[in-house]
């Protein structure tokens, strides 16, 4: 939830007590508990290596697009000579 939106409603008037301190700002973390959970069970671990092969993998796309291109362009040159030098 957006802050503006949190602290409209953090202003609202509570009967039943609910909060004592309507102004403190509510925290995005979670338990301490359950952040120690997430952390020994993997949740948001970032896999270097997964990451380097994909850029790899990208580069070499790249490599053959830009090459593939250049390979097409140079055949239509050489059909279109081709062609004209038939007529």
């Amino acid at each position: 939830m957006p802050l503006a939106v949190r602290r409209l409603l953090n202003q609202l008037p509570l009967n039943h007590g609910m909060r004592i301190d309507r102004r403190l700002r509510t925290t995005q973390l979670k338990h301490a508990q359950f952040a120690s959970f997430l952390e020994m069970d993997g949740f948001g671990v970032h896999h270097v290596d997964r990451y380097e092969r994909g850029l790899r993998r990208r580069r070499i796309a790249k490599w053959l697009l830009l090459w593939g291109t250049a390979f097409f362009a140079a055949w239509i040159a050489l059909e279109s000579v081709r062609a004209l030098t038939v007529f």
